[in-house]
């Protein structure tokens, strides 16, 4: 549960290499380190191709790092992953189209074992978390977007789990949708006190959401710059129009352009990474 470790996710000096031994051979991740405290929120933003969701994939263990270690409250990331220690949600829903939304949001509540009495309750729970509950007897093709991704949400929070890892989850979204589904996210998050690890190419959305926002490099991906967004928690559309919102915004872009003029000399130079 939150609070029991002194960091939800500890990654120590992860390198990933794919294709090592052939001549396509790619640097994804080379020796990154970053901490997550309980109640954090850290958006990880970059260049496409930086090896963010790489990152996310190997804390969820869907990857196993070439180097380095990585630990979810405490445990080795399999562990973390079957105990249920986090939640997952892509940026497409992933809904099941035959089972209903209840029946989706039940779904890893089923495969836990859960009693069906207990894991309708639970469903039930959820989706009024995300004010879904009029919707629980419809099917996903039946939902819009934003209404589809809110029931991926509520069924990657059904096991409580203290971590929540988004991989660009709002990202085919329209604006309007997309800021709407950002402020119910904090809002859910702070009803269940879940840590968030998110991936984004927004730096508006990074800035809106974070309470952290973390910088990382072209590839080789690496982390250059950790930015405090310093906000408040009570955050809502007055925030997109104060000042240190928009000071924020700055401090992320100008980290990034740092990164990227850094990257240029060293080409230019005949030194780039490999």
């Amino acid at each position: 549960m939150v609070g029991e470790y002194a960091d939800v996710v500890l990654v120590d000096g992860a390198t990933m290499v794919f294709n090592a031994a052939k001549p396509n051979r790619v640097d994804a991740l080379v020796d990154v380190d970053l901490r997550v405290a309980p109640g954090d929120f850290v958006s990880l933003i970059g260049p496409s191709g930086c090896g963010k969701s790489t990152l996310l994939r190997l804390i969820a263990h869907l990857l196993e790092p070439t180097a380095g270690t990585l630990s979810v409250n405490g445990k080795s990331p399999d562990r973390a992953r079957r105990e249920g220690d986090y939640g997952m949600v892509f940026q497409q829903p992933g809904l099941f189209e035959w089972r209903s939304v209840r029946k989706n949001v039940e779904l890893p509540l089923e495969i836990d074992g859960w009693a069906r009495a207990r894991r309708a309750e639970r469903a039930v729970e959820m989706l009024e978390l995300v004010h879904l509950d009029e919707f629980a007897d419809h099917m996903p093709w039946e939902l819009s977007g934003g209404m589809q991704q809110r029931v991926a949400i509520a069924r990657a929070l059904a096991v409580q789990p203290a971590l929540l890892l988004m991989d660009e989850p709002f990202g085919a979204l329209d604006e309007m949708t997309r800021e709407h589904m950002q402020a119910e996210l904090l809002r859910i998050c702070a009803a269940e006190g879940t840590t968030v690890v998110f991936v984004t190419h927004s730096i508006p959305e990074a800035v809106y959401l974070s309470t952290r926002v973390v910088v990382m490099s072209a590839r080789p991906g690496r982390i250059t710059d950790e930015i405090a967004v310093g906000l408040g928690g009570d955050r809502n559309e007055d925030t997109r129009e104060d000042d240190e919102f928009f000071k924020r915004i700055t401090e992320v872009r100008e980290a990034l352009r740092a990164d990227r003029d850094g990257a240029d000399v060293r080409r230019v130079s005949g030194v780039e990474d490999r």
